[in-house]
């Protein structure tokens, strides 16, 4: 069986690697347009934040070894640029050469990611204007950095990338100010928590521009300006951040089907609409646990694991992959900021009947040394009493604790059987009454 992969990060190399296991003697063949595979992308933030560590320390395994330890026969350089399903061929041209490419497969993986969103504006295109999304856009940066003597960076958007960049950039002294159109930072999240967000980026010198509509971005001499409706911001540096998108246009171009977010449609097993054909990673929708309908949250963890199971379906093991809860955590400066499951707007977009509560609590027991503040918020459902979602900030204690609600998602749990599950308690670590708990309790006064 000739098992052909397109995309060499994630989702892909795990199949690879997956299916090598499984069936020794299988024909595994990887296409990857770039020079790069198996890295950690999430860590490209921290590591642009210390100047004196290579950008190549984030490869996870080197092709050499997928090709040499693992017989997987990986192809750098190769852009599929069209799949054939009728006659089960994919088709590039080879970079630099130019010299094009076929491929026959029996079965066919889609891995080909998600791309950073880049706004139809003049000026997008200039030099130091960049997006982080692959380890040569982690390069890119960093050389930036060292070679233009970056003084001051603008920041478009305020997600997950962008936040994080902007504690990177502060460490290594360089003047952030971030911009957004929407009139909210981290608008999933109630505004008593955002708030405290906001005053972390605050008190580490990084300025928000909340409401500003950008029109544009200008070079003069070596100064970028990014020109909104009623101001221009000036930078060495221009980051834009405003979320990606799948790459799924090599699927359509092929008549597979796309859903929800423009993403491949897939079904739980991760197959396709063509019965040959599997996607997974960015590029793929998924089901969410809590609604049970299609979602898009593309996130490192589901890649990895849909990867797998697309190797072991195609090796001739049945799987069907669980749904995503969504669950995510990042660190802004000294704050852990964390989500599971369905914010209040999700909630009532989706037909539930949503009550919510948030708490201020402490993280360790009463007096113990070094507590801090946290808060939790619970969303549950008046009509069913099942819980529906969970957010965190803190300074300590958020991005483990998160995981337990996200369990309790998974599991369907009720707010009242959430309340009474038996959780660990040690005064270094938390109260007796952990703050997920507290706030079950408060919740369900507020659901009777």
């Amino acid at each position: 069986m000739k098992f052909v992969i397109i995309g060499g990060d994630a989702a892909g190399m795990s199949a690879a690697s997956r299916a090598k296991r499984h069936m020794p003697e299988m024909d595994v063949i990887v296409l990857e347009k770039s020079d790069d595979v198996s890295y950690s992308a999430c860590g490209m933030p921290y590591n642009i934040a210390d100047a004196d560590r290579d950008i190549d320390d984030l490869v996870v395994r080197k092709a050499d070894v997928f090709r040499g330890k693992q017989g997987i026969d990986l192809f750098t350089g190769y852009p599929v640029d069209s799949i054939d399903t009728k006659n089960r061929i994919v088709s590039g041209t080879i970079r630099p050469s130019g010299e094009p490419f076929r491929f026959f497969y029996d079965r066919l993986l889609i891995a080909t990611g998600g791309r950073p969103k880049i706004p139809d504006l003049p000026g997008f295109n200039l030099p130091g204007v960049m997006a982080l999304k692959s380890l040569q856009d982690g390069r890119r940066i960093k050389n930036h950095i060292k070679t233009s003597n970056v003084g001051k960076a603008v920041i478009l958007g305020m997600g997950y990338v962008g936040l994080e960049m902007a504690e990177a950039l502060r460490k290594r002294g360089i003047a952030v100010e971030m911009v957004k159109p929407g009139p909210d930072l981290l608008p999933w999240m109630p505004r008593e928590m955002a708030a405290v967000v906001k005053q972390e980026l605050g008190d580490n010198q990084v300025d928000l521009h909340l409401g500003r509509k950008i029109t544009r971005i200008e070079k003069t001499g070596e100064d970028l300006h990014v020109v909104c409706q009623d101001r221009t911001l000036k930078a060495g540096m221009v980051l834009v951040a405003v979320g990606i998108d799948p790459n799924s246009e090599l699927a359509s171009g092929a008549g597979i089907k796309t859903g929800v977010g423009n993403a491949i449609a897939v079904d739980r097993k991760l197959q396709t609409s063509d019965e040959a054909v599997y996607a997974a990673g960015d590029c793929a929708d998924a089901y969410h646990v809590v609604t049970g309908q299609k979602t898009w949250i593309p996130l490192a963890l589901r890649a990895n694991r849909a990867g797998w199971a697309v190797a072991d379906n195609v090796c001739g093991k049945s799987v069907e992959l669980d749904s995503v809860a969504g669950t995510a955590v990042f660190q802004v400066f000294n704050l852990e900021v964390a989500r599971t499951g369905l914010s209040l707007k999700e909630s009532n977009h989706y037909g539930f009947e949503p009550v919510s509560v948030t708490i201020k609590t402490r993280s360790r027991a009463h007096a113990h040394p070094g507590a801090e503040t946290i808060w939790v918020h619970l969303i549950g459902d008046r009509r069913t009493g099942r819980l529906l979602g969970a957010q965190m900030v803190g300074r300590e204690g958020v991005a483990h604790r998160i995981n337990a609600a996200a369990v309790a998602l998974h599991a369907k749990m009720s707010v009242a059987s959430f309340s009474q599950t038996d959780l660990a308690y040690a005064p270094p670590f938390g109260p007796v009454w952990d703050p997920l708990l507290t706030a079950a309790n408060q919740l369900l006064k507020k659901m009777s």
